[in-house]
């Protein structure tokens, strides 16, 4: 279920949980708006990639450019303007079912795929709206900003790490305890958490 949520909203909830006042607006001129608006866009694209939410995996077939590649593939695609940096999470030749992701003969570079197929199609990440993303990811969400800023804002570290167990669990459970490890079984319709290695992220090369 979607919640309605704004960054502005997401901030000040983080905020009251570290025992702070909420914000009025990122430009009210205190220490904690500054720090919220900083950090937040990082955060959020951080968790997004993290693992591939169902509410922000897209499939898009790419258009190929009309520039030529100067390195050893024939072709490039441009990414969808709306993906987040390296965010591609399947490649295809082909769509329809039973068509099974390629995973050799492409690479990233910058926002391009590079590659010597003629026809291309991703499954990728984008980033949705705050208004639009479920109440699981909302909660992590605030979690994961708490634990970063609360060191900033209270100047203490203990909730630093308290936050920071609540929103990814111990250090033994590899960033996938706490309400992550509850968000991706939620998005997931119950299905056994997997290990953070069984959702390679794609290796992008700058450009």
């Amino acid at each position: 279920m979607a919640t309605g949520d704004t960054k502005l909203s997401i901030c000040s909830d983080a905020l009251i949980m570290l025992g702070s006042s909420p914000l009025s607006s990122f430009s009210e001129g205190t220490d904690a708006a500054q720090i919220t608006d900083r950090v937040y866009d990082d955060l959020r694209d951080t968790i997004l990639l993290s693992y591939p939410w169902s509410f922000s995996i897209k499939k898009s077939q790419l258009a190929r450019s009309v520039d030529t590649p100067t390195n050893e593939y024939d072709y490039q695609y441009p990414l969808p303007s709306d993906a987040i940096s390296s965010g591609v999470r399947a490649f295809f030749t082909g769509s329809g079912s039973g068509v099974k992701p390629v995973t050799t003969g492409w690479e990233i570079y910058g926002s391009n795929i590079f590659t010597n197929y003629t026809t291309v199609y991703v499954d990728y990440q984008f980033r949705p709206s705050e208004d639009v993303m479920p109440t699981y990811f909302i909660q992590l969400l605030k979690y994961y900003m708490c634990w970063h800023i609360a060191e900033a804002v209270t100047d203490q570290i203990s909730k630093a790490q308290y936050f920071q167990s609540l929103a990814v669990g111990m250090p033994s459970e590899n960033m996938r305890g706490g309400m992550m490890r509850q968000a991706m079984q939620i998005d997931g319709g119950g299905e056994p958490v997997q290990a953070f290695q069984d959702f390679p992220l794609i290796t992008a090369r700058a450009s």
